[in-house]
């Protein structure tokens, strides 16, 4: 991906440094050309003088004129020609470079596929998921120990004098989702972010808890998946750099603000992410239910976020993978056209 990443950089600046050049040398030369054109007929028609006599005025006119500017035309038309062949030659390289870029991409991800089939690997995966389940089983048990001997246990009722008039109200139990303590803003946001490697302990243990939360799992959820569909093209959100919105441009969008005044927002400005995911929009139907449900659960989430988050946390979120993805999708999507 680095690759792929510096391949698309080149180009791009090779393609700036063309456009910024404005006078070339072939404009500079060509006007060189036509200055001393010019001057040579003038010298050489005030040379000449009025000799030749008058007939056929016209026609001597259109003559002289057809001197002097037959030569400049073509000459014109050259550069015309020139900078027409330039342009196509740029442009030519730029889908070169695109395609390349896309084929890397595609022989790496059969190349990962294939380290994945690789039955050692397999083998190791299932080792860290059976890892993984015990340590969640452990980790379930001690909460349920904990909370049984922290919690009193009810008094028991007393028994009433009449048989079936009077009955004792039992409590009625709380959910597992009400047992667990809200979610901190710190592990939402890293959770968001996803984790950075296989090492990343702490990216874990944040997904972990933002997992148990119905909604905010419904919204990693619908980041993985567009994620890994963005992947199959070979858009990762790693090698996206976007232009980053002041958080009162975001607290607008919260409070329900869309087209051109939340226009920052979309700060991605990767054409070939942007061209690739609009294809894929148009194209597969897959991708673009998914992609709408992504961004209509980002929306519902930043909706509530921005009510008592800070701007130093939304810009924060701002930065995560799953920020720069609705970034991309909703510029796709005309969300802030």
């Amino acid at each position: 991906m680095s690759k792929t990443k510096g391949q698309s950089s080149a180009s791009k600046g090779f393609g700036d440094k063309h456009n910024a050049q404005g006078v070339t040398a072939i404009e500079v030369i060509a006007l060189i050309l036509t200055v001393l054109w010019l001057l040579g007929t003038a010298i050489f028609f005030l040379a000449m003088g009025s000799d030749g006599g008058n007939g056929g005025g016209a026609l001597r006119f259109v003559m002289i004129l057809l001197a002097i500017f037959m030569p400049v035309a073509m000459i014109w038309v050259a550069v015309t020609a020139a900078r027409a062949s330039r342009v196509m030659r740029e442009e030519s390289l730029r889908l070169q470079t695109a395609i390349d870029a896309i084929r890397t991409a595609y022989l790496n991800q059969t190349k990962t596929q294939a380290e994945i089939n690789d039955p050692s690997v397999t083998k190791k995966l299932e080792e860290i998921a059976a890892a993984q389940r015990k340590t969640e089983t452990a980790l379930a048990t001690f909460s349920t120990i904990r909370t049984a001997t922290d919690t009193p246990r009810p008094a028991p009722a007393e028994p009433t004098q009449q048989g079936g008039e009077d009955q004792v109200a039992l409590p009625l139990g709380t959910t597992a989702e009400d047992m667990q303590p809200p979610l901190d803003r710190a592990d939402f946001i890293r959770a968001l972010n996803f984790p950075e490697n296989a090492n990343d302990r702490e990216g874990f243990a944040a997904l972990r808890k933002a997992l148990k939360d119905r909604s905010t799992a419904q919204l990693i959820q619908a980041a993985q998946d567009i994620l890994t569909l963005m992947s199959h093209d070979g858009i990762y959100m790693d090698d996206l750099r976007p232009d980053m919105a002041r958080p009162e441009i975001w607290r607008r969008f919260a409070e329900g603000e869309r087209g051109r005044p939340i226009a920052a927002l979309g700060g991605i400005r990767d054409r070939s992410s942007l061209a690739l995911t609009a294809a894929r929009m148009k194209q597969d139907t897959i991708f673009r239910d998914a992609a709408h449900h992504f961004l209509r659960l980002f929306d519902r989430m930043f909706t509530q976020f921005a009510d008592s988050a800070t701007d130093a946390e939304i810009s924060e979120l701002s930065d995560t993978r799953t920020a720069r993805a609705f970034m991309l999708l909703g510029r796709v999507a005309g969300t802030f056209d």
